[in-house]
């Protein structure tokens, strides 16, 4: 029977890329697996195919000869991949962890018979205000950790003894096991992988090489920070166990909510409330600024409520970075109150002075009404009687 095309077994077209190939062969190698297919032998015959078809299209000179001879270019010794290539452990190492849940190698986090695992990541959350965003700050934080223990240096062993070689794996870490096609390792079950066991455990640490201690630490955080900034302090989290290099730890910043500003980005907003006579005749008002100086802004002669007004680089700095952000001044006029009897009078005496020029919204708007109701008015009328 002849063979079939590599690109149509794969399924891809004969310009795919390296990342595109490799991606329709893990989907389709896990989908015919023997494993996941036991006694299919249909299945078993493409999982071969697609070995085979990978092998020759993701080496570039073999993928160049295939494109131009076809299988001719591989028979008769030419190089072709038959059945199970040579390196098929490392085409399919990236693999097996989707298939069964752990790597086909040893590289994963602890070195192989030393036992020794690096510690976990920490997470701290810190509140700073807005102010302390602006300027930035040196914090001082206390977190509980595990460090190193001091009585065994971290080997987790009783004084005057040390781990010895775990007897199951022979300080591999790792057990192998014959599964379908495969030889597979799992974590030894005797030392949990660390490769080594420990007859008389530290006192002090259990046998964990580490203790758990309060710990005072020194954090930087940069003027221009937002809401969710993370820091990362190298090596500051959790020890490793049984001398393993240290977790790292992550601080997360939240701002609290503040009492004047709203924060877009670098942009700050602040809403200050004005008088109706300011609105009117316009004026001159002093506004806050976060470094904590003051800031003028004329307001013209017939402001509205919601009008805004920009201060150039009077915002937030922007982290990293020389470039600051613009405060925005959103004006709103205030309704007087607890009017006096002559505040009234006046006010009155105003009223029956105004004009459509005065109060051009309020013109404009009951003029709206009324052609709205008087084409109510002239409309088609309805009858609830039956036709």
């Amino acid at each position: 029977m002849s063979k079939r095309d590599y690109y149509e077994v794969l399924g891809v077209s004969r310009t795919c890329t390296e990342v595109e190939l490799k991606g329709a062969f893990r989907k389709l190698a896990m989908q015919h697996h023997p494993d996941r297919n036991p006694g299919d032998s249909e299945c078993e015959h493409k999982f071969r195919e697609l070995n085979e078809a990978y092998e020759v299209l993701k080496d570039g000179d073999k993928r160049a000869a295939y494109d131009r001879f076809g299988h001719a270019a591989f028979e008769q010794g030419g190089g072709g991949g038959h059945g199970f290539g040579t390196d098929f452990a490392s085409t399919f190492s990236d693999i097996f962890e989707d298939l069964f849940g752990m790597g086909g190698g040893g590289g994963g986090r602890r070195g192989r018979g030393t036992g020794r695992e690096r510690g976990s990541d920490l997470r701290y959350n810190m509140e700073i205000g807005l102010e302390e965003a602006f300027e930035g700050k040196e914090a001082q934080i206390r977190i509980p950790t595990s460090v190193t223990c001091e009585v065994c240096s971290g080997t987790g062993a009783k004084a005057g003894t040390k781990p010895k070689t775990c007897a199951t794996c022979g300080g591999a870490g790792k057990v192998r096991h014959a599964q379908g096609f495969f030889t597979l390792e799992r974590t030894c079950p005797a030392c949990q992988g660390r490769g080594q066991v420990i007859d008389d455990p530290c006192a002090a640490c259990s046998g964990a090489g580490r203790v758990t201690r309060e710990r005072t630490l020194s954090v930087n955080i940069p003027a221009g920070v937002e809401d969710g900034t993370r820091i990362r302090l190298a090596g500051e989290g959790e020890a490793g166990v049984r001398g393993g290099p240290a977790g790292d730890l992550y601080i997360f910043l939240s701002l609290v909510p503040h009492e004047l500003y709203q924060r877009d980005g670098a942009d700050l907003y602040c809403r200050v409330p004005i008088s109706m006579v300011t609105a009117a005749l316009g004026g001159e008002i002093a506004v806050p600024v976060i470094d904590g100086s003051e800031a003028k802004v004329k307001i013209p002669a017939g402001t509205q409520t919601g009008g805004r007004f920009r201060l150039a680089g009077k915002g937030m700095p922007v982290l990293r970075s020389k470039q600051t952000g613009d405060m925005y001044v959103q004006v709103s006029v205030e309704t007087p109150q607890k009017l006096t009897k002559r505040q009234r009078e006046l006010l009155t005496e105003f009223e029956k002075l105004s004009s459509e020029q005065t109060q051009p919204e309020s013109a404009g708007f009951l003029g709206r009404v009324k052609s709205f109701l008087d084409g109510l008015g002239s409309g088609d009328s309805y009858s609830d009687k039956p036709s």
